[in-house]
């Protein structure tokens, strides 16, 4: 397996699936994107907040070889919600050339990197890259399972609808 090929899918996966997301979420109320529905990170906009925080600002800071700017894994990156939306469109396609540039050995290799705590770590660089893509998936199926509660539909994020998408779109 080309390992190229396999992660640029689930980072064209992981931003096809925040778009259809936030596409779903822009008929939700002000009222019921902010309040608490029982999520980790309790609201819609929290959990969102999150995903900016985690994935981009700080696994790909990581991954890119930097160290990450921030105190903790909930701190409010976005209060507003149009521009934490726009935000994590952004950042979800910044993976994308990131994946391209690096060179094939590199996913064979250990992340290395130092945890918010100050502690040295290494890890199996594909496995904790698949780790990053995982981690929006379950927080995206979250917000799914809170619009569900809240009556709201909810957009059908499966993996497949997208590549289906992509087949058809190639013919």
């Amino acid at each position: 397996m080309d390992p190229h090929r396999h992660f640029q899918t689930l980072a064209r996966y992981n931003a096809w699936a925040t778009q259809a997301l936030l596409a779903a979420l822009e008929r939700v109320p002000e009222g019921d994107y902010r309040r608490d529905c029982g999520l980790f990170f309790k609201s819609i906009h929290g959990t969102l907040n999150h995903l900016l925080l985690v994935e981009h600002r700080l696994w790909r800071v990581r991954f890119q070889g930097e160290v990450p700017q921030m105190a903790s894994l909930d701190q409010e990156v976005e209060a507003d919600r149009a521009a934490l939306a726009s935000a994590l469109l952004l950042e979800a396609q910044a993976w994308m050339p990131l994946i391209a540039a690096w060179d094939t050995s590199r996913f064979d290799e250990l992340l290395r990197y130092t945890t918010l705590r100050g502690t040295a770590q290494s890890l199996p660089f594909s496995a904790t890259l698949t780790h990053v893509f995982n981690h929006g998936t379950h927080h995206r199926g979250q917000i799914t399972a809170a619009l569900t509660a809240m009556g709201q539909p909810a957009p059908e994020l499966d993996m497949v609808y997208m590549l289906q998408a992509q087949a058809h779109s190639n013919i």
